[in-house]
């Protein structure tokens, strides 16, 4: 038995406890799961934080990879996630089906939700650069409801404290009292995938690489979909 530390980007949380407590259950080990933001996480290594295996996103992991902080050879994609545009449930439903279209849905909401960027959440950052390109940054930002992670900006909405909002779908469906409008329209589409890597100075290589292939086992390849993140792994 060993104990083996898990640093993991929200957005494939509900998997990634998911299958680590099942293989708690099926091995005797003892897990350390630490959940946060993409960009948190990553600075959090790269100022020295040692955990046995790291799912982030990709971009994320690219980095770590160039500054020697994970093993070559151990990045493996998990799954893919598309931001999406979420409503209360039981209230009215925004145009999304063009991108002027979403324009003017975030332009006629009262209040707009998601990630901060500043908090290193992979949606967040794009959002934010999205704002840009439709040329509404200062417009949206004077309304925004800011969130730690996806998940938040989910609660967010479900509890009213927000009009409209985007985030992962992945992190939006755990969470009771939302409507997922749809994906982001046309050019404005957005997937992000995320990849898991054994840390250079893993105390446990082998122990993450255990999870790591219970992770990517093609008999869970359902449950992946099911959460909202499609496979990116082989089917066998």
């Amino acid at each position: 038995m060993a104990d083996i530390k898990i640093m993991s980007a929200g957005a494939v949380k509900s998997m990634v406890a998911a299958l680590s407590a099942e293989f708690e259950n099926e091995t005797g080990n003892k897990l350390d799961l630490n959940f946060g933001t993409a960009g948190s996480l990553r600075e959090r290594i790269k100022n020295g934080e040692v955990a046995d295996l790291v799912v982030l996103s990709e971009s994320a992991i690219a980095e770590l990879a160039k500054l020697g902080f994970v093993v070559p050879g151990s990045r493996t994609d998990l799954g893919r996630t598309v931001t999406g545009v979420i409503v209360r449930e039981g209230t009215h439903i925004p145009d999304i089906s063009t991108p002027a279209a979403f324009k003017q849905a975030l332009l006629t909401a009262r209040s707009v939700a998601y990630t901060d960027p500043k908090a290193g959440g992979s949606g967040g950052i794009m959002f934010a650069a999205l704002l840009q390109k439709l040329g509404i940054a200062d417009e949206i930002n004077k309304k925004a409801v800011l969130g730690k992670g996806g998940h938040d900006v989910a609660v967010l909405v479900a509890e009213g404290r927000a009009e409209i909002g985007t985030t992962f779908i992945s992190e939006v469906l755990p969470v009771k009292g939302v409507r997922i409008v749809g994906t982001l329209p046309g050019e404005l589409h957005n997937a992000n995938t995320y990849t898991a890597a054994i840390h250079a100075r893993a105390t446990s290589p082998e122990g993450g690489m255990a999870l790591l292939r219970k992770l990517t086992n093609a008999m869970t390849r359902p449950r992946w979909t099911a959460a909202g993140l499609e496979p990116a792994f082989p089917e066998r």
